[in-house]
């Protein structure tokens, strides 16, 4: 019988010493995960280009065990029968709107604000920044996600270490090249400093904005909507916030701080493409605002969220969406 190319020869090293049928991995981490090959797609460049994938909490047994909404930082006691009506419609919503759904099932010990996925982590697009919750009722969140996240194969590519606390709501993508990262109560410096060393190794910038008074994150002052559109709840922009999206000629659909963005969270958007979005239902002058604005507005009913402090955006872990470049030729 003849000799295969992998059989060692005398001489020569083993392929486990890198001898014959040693096979060199080629691709970059960069390139495995564009390709979905090794680890799955993720990630995103903008916060307005069409929404693929997202993350899911599914509501556990134990938020109905609450007794004390305030000490676990909600606003009103939770129906959790209601809740989970409306995490399965929502998740409906979203595949009908061509969105792929993952769902995270934490257990009944988690805490009741692990519904708030979009706190949970930062998508790269070479895999996500971990967040490590600022308060004492959300600790050990992060470890659920974590483990959800590995389950989709999505890469791990930093935790928070030592003291710093960064939630995912507080960092966005104003442009390609840069995420703004609001320092506040839930994000402090050392956390935007981690967030900061993992984009400059992906050739991103970021640029650090206070978060203003009335929101808990960046996210409830401004959501981008197209590349050079934002929603901005007006009197929660800080002004640096506000010095930067002017600064890049940014279009601001101004809200003022009515009922329906105070109280039933109807700034609380998810973007699913340029001029697309998905809002807070029963928010009729909100809708009207930016429906005269140009956009497509869809809703989903979020009333449970709502009493827990958040909505569509707080609930929605963004995993996935399409290049913006792509995106705006598509346009």
């Amino acid at each position: 019988m003849g000799r295969s190319d992998t059989t060692p020869r005398a001489g020569l090293p083993t392929s486990d010493l890198g001898g014959p049928g040693w096979v060199p991995r080629s691709a970059g981490h960069r390139e495995e995960v564009e390709a979905g090959v090794r680890w799955s797609r993720c990630g995103y460049r903008s916060e307005w280009a069409p929404l693929r994938e997202v993350l899911l909490t599914r509501p556990h047994d134990g938020i109905a065990s609450v007794t004390d909404p305030a000490a676990q930082l909600m606003r009103a006691p939770v129906d959790l029968g209601r809740m989970r009506e409306q995490f399965a419609a929502l998740a409906e919503t979203y595949r009908t709107l061509g969105v792929r759904v993952h769902v995270l099932d934490p257990p009944p010990t988690a805490g009741p604000n692990i519904v708030f996925a979009r706190d949970l982590f930062l998508a790269t697009p070479q895999g996500v920044v971990l967040a490590r919750c600022a308060s004492a009722q959300r600790a050990g969140e992060e470890r659920h996600a974590a483990a959800a996240l590995a389950a989709l194969g999505v890469p791990l590519l930093r935790i928070m270490t030592g003291t710093a606390v960064f939630e995912g709501a507080d960092a966005l993508w104003v442009d390609e090249r840069t995420v703004l990262v609001g320092v506040g109560l839930r994000t402090d410096r050392a956390g935007a400093a981690t967030v900061r060393e993992v984009l400059r190794e992906q050739g991103v910038d970021t640029v650090e904005v206070p978060v203003g008074d009335g929101a808990q994150h960046l996210l409830g002052s401004v959501v981008f909507v197209d590349r050079r559109r934002a929603v901005v709840h007006t009197a929660a922009l800080s002004a640096p916030a506000r010095a930067e999206l002017v600064r890049r000629d940014y279009e601001l659909v101004e809200l003022p701080p009515d009922d329906e963005v105070v109280r039933r969270r109807s700034m609380n958007l998810v973007a699913l493409g340029p001029g697309r979005v998905l809002m807070p239902a029963g928010c009729p002058v909100t809708r009207r605002r930016l429906e005269d604005a140009g956009l497509e507005v869809f809703t989903a009913e979020v009333g449970e969220y709502v009493k827990a402090a958040g909505a569509l955006g707080c609930l929605t872990g963004i995993l996935r969406r399409d290049d913006s470049d792509a995106a705006a030729q598509a346009g």
